[in-house]
């Protein structure tokens, strides 16, 4: 993949510069929207549950912004993954170039746009009284990276799914909301028995989360079976998706 990505390097170039003048096309802030919309997000969400959950949970904004931050990237990521191969057919059925390449162009597009959210994000806990930068976050590196692998493999799975059945991209729309409840983006699973809040662990995007909420807001390193978990879910997801792809990569071409 990696000889591939060299060869093909000027493509790839091009495929996310192209991935980001479509994304920002007739714009008047143009790149500054991928700032400005999760800090909106944030607004309402801080002040519609600050008066259920705000009083009860400490550092309350940044614990959203937490939750806000790699839901939105996860969102991101695998809903424009889901259309790479359908949005780029033209390409790949008229010159034979790996596949894959459109779905990662659209994750660095969406990976870019996570780290211009991760510098305000960052800005915002600079600001909040009693979250003293620490050198543990460096650890944050490693639930990024988890993140970044499995918004890969799920791509992987949707593009493929959604070039079969269109249906996908109306079923991905409500799974995603229905997701975003089962986050814990602005409520504490605290107040669960702790048999439910076991089964929070069984959403991945809730585990990424909440590695960066014990670095940032409580300052806990996890422990390794932690880190394991996160591992554990981006390497499935990578897995079955590169499955897929090796799998039904000529028959794509049939029903593009």
């Amino acid at each position: 993949m990696l000889q591939k990505l060299i060869r093909y390097r000027f493509l790839f170039e091009e495929l996310v510069k192209r991935d980001f003048k479509k994304k920002y096309k007739r714009t008047v802030l143009g790149m500054l929207w991928s700032i400005i919309s999760p800090l909106m997000t944030l607004a309402v969400l801080a002040a519609v549950f600050s008066q259920f959950f705000g009083r009860e949970t400490p550092h309350y904004v940044i614990y959203i912004f937490c939750g806000n931050l790699l839901f939105s990237y996860f969102s991101d990521a695998t809903t424009g993954g889901m259309r790479s191969l359908m949005d780029n057919a033209s390409i790949f059925t008229k010159v034979d170039v790996p596949k894959y390449m459109f779905l990662l162009s659209r994750n660095v597009q969406s990976f870019i746009n996570f780290l211009l959210t991760l510098g305000v994000f960052f800005v915002f806990v600079a600001f909040e009284p009693g979250l003293p930068f620490r050198w543990t976050f460096l650890l944050l590196l490693y639930p990024i990276a988890c993140i970044s692998i499995f918004n890969i493999g799920m791509g992987m799975i949707l593009s493929a799914l959604y070039v079969f059945f269109r249906d996908i991209e109306y079923l991905y729309s409500v799974f995603t909301m229905l997701l975003m409840y089962l986050s814990a983006i602005f409520y504490n699973i605290s107040a669960y028995p702790l048999q439910i809040q076991y089964l929070f662990y069984a959403n991945p995007v809730y585990v990424y989360i909440r590695y960066f909420r014990k670095i940032v807001i409580e300052n806990d390193i996890p422990e390794p079976s932690f880190h394991l978990l996160c591992a554990l879910y981006a390497l499935i997801a990578l897995g079955i998706g590169s499955w897929i792809y090796k799998k039904y990569n000529h028959k794509f071409l049939y029903y593009v």
